[in-house]
């Protein structure tokens, strides 16, 4: 039975290190950014790893008084995309983390 709560005292450890190592990479991930254009590049939008938008270009051609929905449109679509990027660059190095322990996906 003593040899069980060593494994705890171990797999413990295993899991505070890992912790540590995530919460270095999330900061890490916060400095980097991805970039997203729409519309053929009319509009881009930069974003860091903390979802906060950096930057944003829209192209003068993109502007059209008669059409400001469609300039909204390229600045939502540019936006979320962004999001789903920082999203999945998250999930990417998260899992080059934890895939070594075995565990299913989401429990960390």
């Amino acid at each position: 039975m003593g040899g069980g709560m060593g494994n705890m005292g171990a797999m413990m450890k295993k899991v505070q290190k890992l912790q540590s190592q995530m919460k270095l990479m999330q900061e890490e991930l916060k400095k980097r950014t991805v970039e997203v254009s729409a519309g053929g590049g009319v509009v881009k939008v930069v974003m860091n790893g903390d979802k906060v938008v950096q930057s944003l270009t829209i192209a003068k051609e993109a502007v059209d008084p008669e059409d400001v929905e469609m300039l909204q449109d390229l600045i939502s679509a540019a936006v979320n995309e962004c999001m789903k990027k920082v999203d999945e660059m998250m999930t990417s190095e998260m899992s080059k983390l934890t895939s070594g322990l075995g565990l299913p996906p989401g429990i960390i």
